[in-house]
């Protein structure tokens, strides 16, 4: 029996486009496409910061001196918040399954600026029964660790929760501690999918 669903926030609770907005509007130097990648995505920094092994102002002075951006950090901050748009059929269905007796869970690789500066426009971590970020857990999904820690602040078994990601590669912890795992393809094949398990 299912009693918690997992929610992840870059692409479902916010929208796909939110994050490329931030890229796109943010004024930079450096303009090619694959460095800007790097930079905000694949870069060491970038995911050591998400692990919370490197200090926000150390990023952010990173991304200035790698892109040539010559905005303060109070300037980023307002930007990033700026961007960002919730999906509201995701938080109206995060708010049915809570209505359902259900758990609203959310696992999510992220760092510290994008979940407090969101939170102060949107307020969104209230709408969250349990809330895991691997910046305060210091392991990335696809790692066990991550989902240790949603295990255990939901306080159900592995197999009554769901867990779902767009990024397949990064269900393999969830399917090793034996949760209900679902490949996210668009929110209306996932509301489906949830609702025949907890049916």
């Amino acid at each position: 029996m299912i009693k918690a669903v997992t929610f992840d926030l870059d692409g479902v609770y916010f929208t796909s486009q939110s994050f490329k907005n931030f890229k796109a509007n943010l004024p930079k130097k450096i303009t090619d496409e694959d460095k800007v990648n790097w930079v905000l995505y694949k870069s060491p920094e970038m995911l050591n910061f998400k692990m919370g092994k490197m200090s926000e102002n150390d990023y952010w002075d990173f991304v200035r001196k790698e892109l040539g951006v010559e905005l303060d950090n109070s300037e980023i901050f307002k930007l990033l918040r700026d961007s960002y748009e919730v999906n509201p059929e995701v938080r109206d269905y995060v708010l049915e399954i809570k209505s359902k007796g259900l758990k609203a869970c959310m696992c999510s690789n992220n760092f510290v600026t994008r979940i407090r500066e969101l939170n102060t426009r949107f307020y969104f971590l209230k709408d969250f029964d349990v809330k895991v970020f691997s910046y305060e857990v210091g392991v990335m999904k696809p790692e066990k660790g991550i989902f240790e820690t949603l295990i255990a602040r939901s306080g159900v078994k592995p197999e009554e929760i769901v867990y779902a990601d767009d990024d397949e590669s990064k269900l393999q912890g969830a399917i090793d501690l034996g949760m209900s795992e679902l490949v996210y393809d668009g929110f209306e094949k996932f509301k489906e999918k949830v609702n025949t398990l907890i049916e």
